[in-house]
């Protein structure tokens, strides 16, 4: 499997470093699924949800491509805060299931005619793209660990605004949270 167009000999720098081909296709998968639960799903709170396992399926993939920190920063920053922003603002606004309606099949046949086109086209492009048919050169090893010099940066030189971000998200998290109260009757 690792000569195959997938994961092509040039591609591989460390053979144990890489993903297993199943792993990936999971991940791929549970991405993909997921993804199209956000769209699918009429309850909000169920959609959001369905991003957050969304975003962890990607954060996988960043992990496998040894891009350790912006997968860590996929799950924190995505999956965590922008998700409890999300879920503040549905239970600020109150948000109910979505009431089930006819579906106009017209517009649906029309939307598929219109994905098989697109993605017709793109294959016509790719496959007469000389560039397209090549790998992605090998990422040169590197001894350095980003994560430490990112947070060596992060804590000496802008230690103050990080710290005054950390105080407006507080800040924004009351105010939403007394925001969202409801008031005795």
């Amino acid at each position: 499997m690792l000569g195959s167009p997938f994961f092509p000999q040039s591609a591989i720098r460390n053979p144990q470093s890489i993903m297993s081909p199943f792993l990936f296709w999971i991940f791929a998968l549970l991405m993909l699924v997921f993804g199209a639960a956000v769209v699918v799903n009429r309850n909000p709170v169920a959609s959001a949800l369905s991003l957050v396992v969304s975003f962890l399926g990607l954060a996988a993939l960043f992990m496998s491509l040894d891009a350790y920190f912006l997968g860590i920063i996929q799950v924190l920053v995505y999956a965590g805060a922008v998700m409890v922003l999300f879920l503040f603002i549905i239970m600020l606004l109150d948000l109910r299931a979505e009431t089930r309606r006819r579906i106009n099949w017209l517009a649906t046949a029309g939307g598929i005619a219109v994905a098989l086109v697109l993605l017709m086209q793109i294959s016509f492009v790719v496959s007469r793209f000389q560039l397209a048919r090549q790998t992605f050169p090998a990422l040169p090893g590197s001894t350095i660990d980003d994560v430490r010099n990112v947070g060596a940066l992060l804590f000496s030189n802008y230690n103050l605004p990080f710290q005054i971000v950390g105080v407006l998200v507080l800040v924004a998290t009351i105010g939403v949270v007394l925001l969202s109260r409801r008031e005795p009757r």
